[in-house]
């Protein structure tokens, strides 16, 4: 759909080899590039061409992920909360190697785009993931990231 709604060069993960994607990801500044999770470590993208990164849910583990699913079942059986023992601290780290898609030197600027509205809403988690990330500018105003994004395209 989004294909058809750009002139950008769409890249979705699944439809070539990985590193064949990041490259011409980063050889395209007129690309966008879709991929799941595993785009979140590993991939090294300087430089102007990554000026946006989307993250549509906060990560947290999966119940049927196994490590996590059996930590944090301990942590309940002892009377803890195994969701803010385990699940929001391992929230935290991906976001924090999403959001680190972003910045890889010193020159990159752009904006991340977390559209899950519990970073801002959650009471208690909310904050301590936004907590976790550098020391972004923060905004819940899509105008003002727009225009952000505007003028980085003028730059």
């Amino acid at each position: 759909m989004l294909r058809a709604r750009t002139d950008l060069s769409v890249l979705l993960q699944g439809e070539e080899a990985l590193p064949l994607l990041v490259r011409r990801f980063r050889e395209d500044k007129a690309s966008c590039l879709f991929g799941v999770m595993s785009l979140w470590q590993g991939v090294d993208v300087p430089g102007d061409s990554c000026q946006l990164v989307v993250i549509d849910r906060l990560p947290f583990p999966r119940p049927d992920e196994p490590l996590a699913a059996a930590r944090a079942a301990a942590v309940d059986a002892a009377g803890g909360s195994g969701f803010s023992s385990v699940s929001v601290p391992i929230a935290a780290i991906r976001l924090a190697q999403g959001v680190g898609r972003l910045i890889r030197s010193t020159g990159d600027k752009g904006v991340v785009a977390v559209l899950d509205s519990r970073l801002e809403t959650a009471r208690g988690y909310g904050a301590f993931l936004r907590r976790s990330l550098p020391p972004f500018w923060y905004t819940t105003r899509p105008d003002i990231a727009q225009g952000a994004l505007e003028r980085l395209s003028r730059s």
